[in-house]
């Protein structure tokens, strides 16, 4: 690990001349390439400097007490060396988990859909809940959400709800969202009291760039047609809606939610692109299904994943026996307890993996 570590460190160096290096810089592409890994490097060299400090702390301290000391002088040298020889233990750890191959999506922008599953006019309103939740947990990482298109209940519920997040980290956060999730409540149409139990689906995906996923115009169908909006009311009065068809996968995408339909072609656009992704991604993972394993969260869209039950006020994350009694404070976007927790248990099995 040391050898990899200063070869990174000089890697580091050489980079970080480059990047105020005229020629470099009247290169956009180029100096955003460097500026890009310099950034990825800085948590790991810092660490390694970090390391190093430590290390030679604890050989100084070593030789100091081969001669001779006041007793009172030898007591703060061993202390000395014990915080150090304490700071080497954690920083090794800490540079283990950063050396850990870097999902290559962690830094894109994500397109998240959110599906009304069983249970019908309540799933839907619980649809609705999740966007919301959403929404604020992406306020407090200051990233920005653009819905791209919606089918709305007459009762504010979403049949099924698909936006874009974007901002740093994004993906890196929100892809251990991905699966069902049950909600256990008396639903607002219930008259009797019951606790009923209702799932959505929520998939995350990857913002795919036009540079990662060529699509051919030849095997698009494009189709117009006027949006409608709950209980059939038109949204607007000309054909302004756009559905897609990628025929190769099957893949149907429709967008209605802009009043424009260039910007609703755009937007189905950057779903397509994003799922033709995702199974190119699936397959990857196929080849390398050891790696598969020994993830927590990136997850099978069919996993249950996550209960939110409201008579307890009780969130449980069952892939990793998390359960928090706040229901309120997490519907409200404080999923960073839980999403924590996912990110370090996805860790420790890749280092278990790794070992």
């Amino acid at each position: 690990m040391l050898d990899k570590l200063a070869a990174l460190e000089e890697r580091f160096e050489l980079i970080a001349g480059k990047i105020s290096d005229p020629e470099v810089i009247a290169d956009q592409d180029a100096w955003r390439k460097y500026c890009k890994e310099h950034s990825d490097l800085t948590p790991i060299v810092e660490k390694y400097r970090e390391l190093k400090s430590a290390q030679k702390t604890v050989e100084d301290d070593r030789e100091m007490l081969e001669s001779p000391q006041d007793k009172e002088f030898e007591g703060m040298i061993r202390d000395e060396m014990t915080e150090a020889q304490s700071a080497i233990e954690r920083v090794t750890d800490e540079l283990k988990i950063l050396l850990l191959p870097k999902d290559p999506n962690d830094d894109k922008n994500v397109i998240m859909e959110i599906r009304g599953g069983t249970g019908g006019e309540e799933a839907a309103l619980f649809a609705a809940d999740l966007m919301r939740m959403y929404t604020m947990y992406a306020e407090t990482q200051r990233w920005k959400i653009d819905i791209l298109n919606s089918n709305p209940t007459d009762i504010g519920g979403y049949k099924e709800i698909c936006f874009s997040v974007e901002g740093q980290g994004a993906y890196s956060r929100l892809k251990f969202e991905s699966g069902v999730h049950r909600v256990q409540r008396v639903p607002e149409t219930e008259s009797g009291g019951r606790i009923h139990t209702s799932a959505v689906t929520v998939a995350v995906l990857p913002e795919a760039e036009e540079v990662e996923v060529e699509i051919n115009q030849n095997d698009l169908r494009i189709d117009v047609f006027r949006a409608g909006g709950p209980g059939g009311q038109c949204v607007n009065t000309t054909d302004s809606a756009v559905r897609i068809t990628h025929i190769p996968t099957g893949i149907v995408v429709s967008c209605q939610d802009e009043k424009s339909q260039h910007k609703n072609k755009d937007k189905a656009m950057k779903i397509l692109r994003s799922r033709i992704y995702e199974i190119m991604e699936e397959q990857r993972h196929k080849e390398i299904a050891d790696e598969r394993k020994s993830q927590v969260g990136s997850g099978d869209r069919s996993e249950r994943i996550r209960t939110y039950n409201y008579p307890q006020s009780r969130v449980t994350d069952h892939r990793i026996n998390l359960t928090l009694y706040k229901l309120e404070q997490v519907l409200n976007g404080s999923l960073d307890e839980i999403i924590d927790a996912l990110v370090t248990a996805d860790q420790a099995a890749k280092l278990a993996n790794a070992e």
